[in-house]
């Protein structure tokens, strides 16, 4: 805490100092001086209150078991260690300790053993943790590997702690725990402020929409009752962020409604779409009741599209690091979809396509990048012959 105080009022003082600069010539510069230092004063002391209380508010909160993650460390570094001491000595970073994994078992001095490596990657699979740091050396290098490959079919953020001996040769961006050297491997991009940009994002475009498309929802939501029986809004399983299960909203274009564990894409000329589904489906216009789920919290407006869960299922089996995808909160359009890969997946290459784009979209996020997919798919993204 104080050194992030410290931090604090050196930039602004640097930033008082700046604009000082700038209009140290003005004439009136000396008289005014007393009201820039009053002001440089009580607004140090506002800062220093204000993060104060937002600390203190944080670490209420989280001993209270909101807003937290469980964390364990890959490995016997010592590093590792100091990384799970700082944390116990900080509750108010939100971080439960899970303890340390790592292969042999270790002897009666290593209190926090949690397992092996297996364990650890079937606690994480099993949702058991949330963060894992990786703190191995890197002469290891085919254990490093074979862990972060597995890791990467569980939604948990993998970061690696760099063994010192080969510190200066990793080229990856570099960041800092509690002190400790960190480089995230699998990590979502969506923390801190953009998780609040984001969101922000998310309430300001749904509400929008929604109220201008409401005489829309209202005569879809009649056709479909009118063409066809059953209800007006299939509600299906998906997978949501951190691989949460989310219930997706969609008008109904089947007569057949599949929630199980085997669901079969609709293919061209389906028998089970009906009439009034065929062309909802094709202008994705089916699909204007995610807004709400934007609303809920469950989905974004951009952000790679929901899989049913049995696609799920057989897809994180056959391309290495399919469930990175749910590092961000899945979307009503996306990056993959903008580029063509939308509609039916019936070839495996063409889903690693959809998979290839939607981590590109994770990895360059941005509120601007959103912004783009957005406009691109009001030219171009909603009519789509290979949605059937």
């Amino acid at each position: 805490m104080t050194t992030e105080l410290v931090l604090l009022l050196q930039n602004w003082t640097l930033s008082l100092i700046f604009c000082a600069g700038l209009i140290a010539f003005n004439n009136d510069f000396d008289n005014r001086l007393a009201v820039w230092l009053a002001w440089y004063l009580l607004s140090s002391v506002g800062l220093v209150l204000s993060r104060s209380f937002i600390r203190y508010g944080a670490g209420w909160l989280r001993n209270r078991g909101y807003n937290t993650r469980r964390v364990a460390v890959a490995g016997d570094l010592p590093a590792g260690q100091m990384l799970l001491e700082s944390f116990r000595h900080e509750p108010w970073l939100g971080f439960e300790v899970a303890g340390i994994y790592h292969d042999p078992i270790p002897g009666k001095n290593s209190r926090d053993w949690a397992g092996n490596l297996q364990q650890l990657v079937d606690d994480a699979k099993a949702s058991r943790i949330h963060n894992v740091y990786i703190a191995m050396s890197m002469s290891d290098g085919a254990s490093v590997k074979k862990l972060v490959r597995e890791l990467a079919d569980t939604t948990c953020s993998v970061l690696l702690i760099p063994d010192v001996f080969t510190f200066n040769i990793l080229h990856s961006r570099i960041e800092e725990m509690n002190g400790i050297p960190v480089v995230p491997l699998y990590d979502t991009p969506l923390s801190g402020i953009n998780r609040l940009l984001k969101r922000a994002e998310d309430i300001v475009l749904a509400s929008l929409i929604l109220l201008l498309i409401s005489p829309v929802l209202c005569g879809i939501a009649l056709l479909v009752k009118l063409t066809s029986k059953g209800p007006v809004i299939f509600r299906q399983t998906r997978y949501g962020m951190d691989g949460k299960p989310i219930k997706v909203w969609k008008f109904r274009s089947m007569k057949v409604m599949e929630n199980d564990a085997v669901v079969t894409q609709a293919t061209q000329n389906d028998p089970r779409v009906t009439p009034v589904g065929n062309f909802l489906r094709r202008t994705s216009l089916d699909e204007l009741p995610q807004f709400i789920n934007v609303l809920t919290g469950g989905m974004s407006i951009v952000g790679p599209r929901p899989h049913a869960v049995a696609h799920n299922e057989q897809y994180r089996q056959l391309i290495e690091g399919y469930m990175l995808r749910h590092k961000v909160k899945p979307g009503i359009t996306g990056w993959a979809q903008i580029n063509g890969w939308r509609g039916e997946t019936d070839t495996l290459e063409k889903m690693e396509k959809r998979v290839e784009f939607d981590l590109e979209y994770i990895r360059e996020w941005s509120v601007w990048f959103d912004i783009k997919i957005v406009f691109l798919t009001i030219f171009k993204g909603f009519v789509n012959k290979a949605a059937y």
